[in-house]
């Protein structure tokens, strides 16, 4: 659990920077330069990344069982993960509804897919992986809404700049947002899935005798 630990302190610590300190990044980025800067927030969020997987490989070969959820919550996880791979495609589709009605989807598409994955695996190392990304993911969206009030307070209520910041969602982006998500979704679920991380979501669960 060490390296799966690490890799979770390391890449959600990274991120979580704008969470709960703005004022740091902005005096990091005026100290050491806008691409110095990116480039240690790169190379710190790819070795957390690595170690996390690294990590969670190793944990799942030694399982701790936490709890087992009944088989229906597996059909409710492969839904919720079609529903954030939406939400994560959609953050890249500009002008669709979900970008501008959510905000913040690829957030929210984290939140999504951190919880349907709490509903289908159940050992300590899955609750360590999935339940760090929900627990960032909610404190990441509040903090995002939290910024998104404070520069519409600073903007008159009857402002026609704030009409156009705000452009109506396109109904093709919508729907190429959806599409592309579904088919991402679908790869995983057929193959992809079980090709990177070596688990078909597809395959029955294992009944454990004792």
């Amino acid at each position: 659990m060490t390296w799966l630990i690490a890799g979770l302190l390391i890449f959600l610590g990274i991120h979580s920077i704008r969470i709960f300190d703005e004022a740091l990044r902005t005096r990091l980025v005026q100290r050491w330069g806008e691409k110095p800067w990116k480039g240690i927030y790169s190379l710190l969020s790819v070795l957390g990344f690595v170690l996390l997987i690294y990590g969670y490989g190793q944990a799942r070969m030694q399982p701790i069982p936490l709890y087992e959820l009944p088989l229906g919550f597996r059909h409710a996880s492969s839904l919720l993960v079609w529903f954030a791979m939406i939400l994560v495609i959609a953050a890249y589709v500009p002008g669709n509804w979900f970008k501008k009605r959510l905000r913040h989807p690829m957030v929210l598409g984290v939140k999504l897919w951190a919880f349907a994955h709490l509903l289908s695996n159940g050992t300590a190392a899955d609750v360590l992986l999935f339940g760090g990304f929900l627990l960032w993911s909610v404190a990441s969206f509040r903090a995002a809404r939290k910024r998104d009030r404070e520069h519409e307070a600073g903007l008159p209520e009857a402002s026609p700049a704030l009409a156009i910041e705000r452009p109506r969602s396109k109904a093709s982006a919508t729907v190429i947002a959806v599409v592309l998500g579904s088919l991402v979704w679908a790869g995983f679920l057929l193959d992809w899935h079980a090709s990177l991380i070596g688990v078909s979501p597809m395959a029955m669960p294992v009944q454990v005798t004792k």
